[in-house]
């Protein structure tokens, strides 16, 4: 979920999505289908941490969500409207979200993953993350981000489709600081040898073992959603793309500890925040689109918060059922009325 700064440099990288994504709409009075603009500098101000030092907006721990939320008045404020998230001008996944799977190691990161050195239909992977997003499309859960709309004022469809996995048997040449740019060069070796198949409207979630540092500084986040640049017919483009590093590694940061619903302890941890990020690419993929005064996203609004829960036989929480298998995973916000964060919509 990284928003870069300043203005000038966003736009820019907007500009190079443009032609194969499609814009939001319904822009606050400060803001155009063609000029983004950053949240208050002001506002901004009063959580510096959001925006880490590299300029990536995080998906922060428990501890630092719930430190947050005493300090200040979250969710909510700011905007054009009751909800408090409002449009920048950025693009949106309004047709439909596409997502592939990479996972980086020489060992199965999940039980029943894919073999490394393997690559597939999204529908042959036999993990339960594989599972999980096969059935986040077309759920009530997934549907509270149709509350947000195109720059035609369409609303964004219910729709995620897990396309295609590679399992890159070639784990991270520096597990102890796997930067960004080493993400976007392997994303570029997949493309170029046909391991994965480049897509504008599909994010790239880059899964990783045991004691991989994805992105640099694991542990004071737990995953974000980012974009860079490629290569595909000799033409420059954006490819979006999530890290993704086993949450498990950090039970008390960047996982509920309140059991595995699935009994699959490192899965069931690692689809909270992959919904978050889902969700978050969907509706603010470049960081220029939907978020609030204080830079807020629909899912940041909402993390680490669950709603009702109900208890699993194994004695875990779970909050929602997605094709008769049972999950917790944070709530997202409704911009609706007067928003609020909701499992449904």
């Amino acid at each position: 979920m990284p928003r870069m700064f300043p203005t000038i440099h966003r736009i820019a990288v907007a500009s190079a999505a443009t032609a194969s994504l499609v814009l939001a709409g319904c822009s606050d009075s400060a803001s155009s289908p063609n000029r983004a603009i950053a949240p208050d500098a002001a506002s901004l101000s009063q959580t510096p941490d959001v925006i880490d030092a590299t300029g990536r907006h995080v998906f922060h721990t428990k501890q630092w969500f719930q430190n947050d939320a005493q300090q200040n008045a979250r969710p909510g404020g700011g905007g054009s409207t009751n909800t408090g998230i409002y449009y920048h001008g950025g693009p949106v996944l309004q047709s439909g979200t596409n997502v592939a799977a990479v996972y980086w190691s020489a060992s199965t990161i999940y039980n029943g993953g894919p073999t490394p050195g393997s690559k597939g239909a999204g529908s042959s992977d036999g993990s339960l993350v594989g599972f999980f997003l096969s059935h986040l499309g077309g759920s009530p859960y997934f549907n509270i981000n149709s509350s947000y709309t195109d720059g035609t004022g369409a609303a964004i469809q219910n729709s995620v489709t897990y396309t295609q996995f590679w399992a890159n048997d070639t784990p991270p040449a520096t597990p102890s600081n796997v930067t960004d740019a080493q993400m976007v060069a392997m994303l570029q070796y997949a493309f170029d040898n046909s391991k994965l198949t480049y897509n504008a409207s599909t994010l790239y979630a880059i899964f990783t073992d045991k004691n991989v540092n994805l992105g640099g500084n694991f542990g004071n986040y737990c995953a974000y959603h980012y974009h860079g640049t490629v290569t595909i017919n000799s033409k420059p483009v954006t490819v979006l793309y999530a890290a993704m590093p086993r949450d498990q590694d950090y039970p008390g940061s960047c996982t509920n500890a309140s059991g595995s619903p699935n009994g699959d302890a490192a899965a069931d941890a690692e689809v909270n925040t992959l919904a978050h990020e889902v969700e978050e690419t969907t509706t603010d993929l470049l960081g220029t689109a939907w978020f609030d005064h204080r830079g807020y996203e629909n899912a940041d609004k909402c993390a680490w918060t669950w709603g009702p829960t109900s208890t699993a036989t194994n004695g875990a929480l779970y909050n929602v059922t997605l094709g008769g298998k049972n999950f917790l995973i944070q709530r997202n916000w409704v911009n609706s009325g007067s928003g609020g964060c909701a499992m449904s919509f």
